[in-house]
């Protein structure tokens, strides 16, 4: 936006001190002059001599005049070097935005000194530069993820299909079945990768539900899938009022319950889905059996595409983003999701949200 230039700040707040303190010394002058018009009629200033109102007044006249003279040099002097002093902070913080306008976004102001305003606005924008530079860097490593992960089956669709063509004799069925499970993958990685954008944009509805409700119905979904590996799912809690939209609630719950199934033992597994109230939230917590993990690997379950090495079944291995879309929808409704070692051997986890 163009602007036309104007007087700086450092010169309007000079200007305007040396004014205020012209004005302050014009009215004192003013005071004393009426003052002494008022109750020295008649000034002695000698033997035998006496000083009238009119004498008065022309020896009056320039010392005013010397002392407004005086204060306009003492106020402009005084008034340069105090906007000097108190724009200081401002100038550094102006400095700082110009960085991260250019992409610095590592800078931080760090004023020092007692809390005033000027150090709340620096600190208040070095915490929203940590949090910029937080946001860029995960955007950039979940790009760069995202852009190896669709690599992948696109690649291998197109060694299948190089493949086909030297081999004209080679059963097409097979190339079939694995042209479609690969083409399978990426529709579900793009998908995933469309509901966390719709997901950074908070543009979600909100509605009263129940999520023990939600939290049956993804149990049933997965049954099947459930059977198919040999785990049990034991649901429990009673009425849960929450505030949020039932396909997303259900998409969370869906996602943490399959990672709870695919992530278990070989065979005769146990997952324990339950709902409970708190004082002011809701809790939704599921348990697996299964090997304990590491606390550096339950630290990273959230992050895009960290799938847990050594623990996924072959025959599900997923895009890496259940839990990432599951960590995205609990914060879009002001929740949060920890992890703690289950009681049944396995993890435990737990998403908090609002009551309703």
């Amino acid at each position: 936006m163009d602007r036309a230039p104007g007087l700086s700040v450092r010169l309007r707040l000079t200007l305007s001190y040396a004014g205020f303190l012209m004005l302050a010394g014009a009215l004192l002058l003013a005071a004393v002059w009426v003052y002494l018009l008022r109750d020295v009629p008649k000034l002695t200033v000698g033997p035998g001599g006496e000083l009238t109102r009119s004498g008065l007044a022309r020896n009056f006249a320039p010392a005013a005049a010397a002392v407004l003279v005086f204060l306009l040099v003492f106020g402009l002097l005084g008034g340069w070097i105090l906007a000097d002093r108190l724009l200081a902070p401002l100038t550094r913080i102006t400095d700082a935005t110009r960085m991260a306008a250019k992409g610095s976004l590592s800078h931080r102001i760090e004023l020092e000194g007692r809390k005033d305003e000027f150090r709340e606005l620096a600190d208040s924008f070095d915490a929203m530069l940590g949090r910029l530079e937080a946001h860029v860097t995960e955007q950039r490593r979940f790009a760069a993820n995202a852009s190896h992960e669709l690599r992948t089956p696109l690649a291998i669709t197109q060694s299948l299909l190089d493949v086909a063509r030297s081999d004209p004799n080679r059963d097409s069925g097979e190339l079939d079945e694995r042209l479609r499970a690969v083409n399978a993958r990426a529709i579900d990685l793009t998908e995933a990768l469309l509901l966390l954008s719709h997901a950074g944009q908070r543009s979600f509805t909100r509605e009263h539900v129940d999520l023990s409700l939600i939290a049956e119905e993804a149990a049933e979904t997965l049954l099947p899938l459930a059977e198919k590996h040999g785990v049990t799912i034991e649901t429990s809690g009673d009425i849960t009022p929450a505030v949020g939209s039932p396909a997303l609630l259900l998409q969370m719950t869906t996602n943490l319950l399959h990672n709870a199934i695919v992530h278990n033992l070989p065979e005769h597994g146990t997952v324990q889905l339950s709902t409970a109230i708190g004082p002011e939230s809701v809790m939704l917590t599921v348990e697996n059996t299964g090997d304990k993990l590491a606390p550096q690997l339950v630290s990273t379950l959230t992050e895009p595409f960290q799938r847990g090495a050594g623990r996924m079944r072959g025959d599900h291995a997923g895009v890496g983003l259940g839990l990432a879309i599951v960590r995205d929808l609990a914060e879009l409704y002001g929740g949060s999701i920890s992890f703690d070692d289950s009681r049944l051997g396995g993890l435990q986890a737990r998403i908090s949200l609002p009551a309703a």
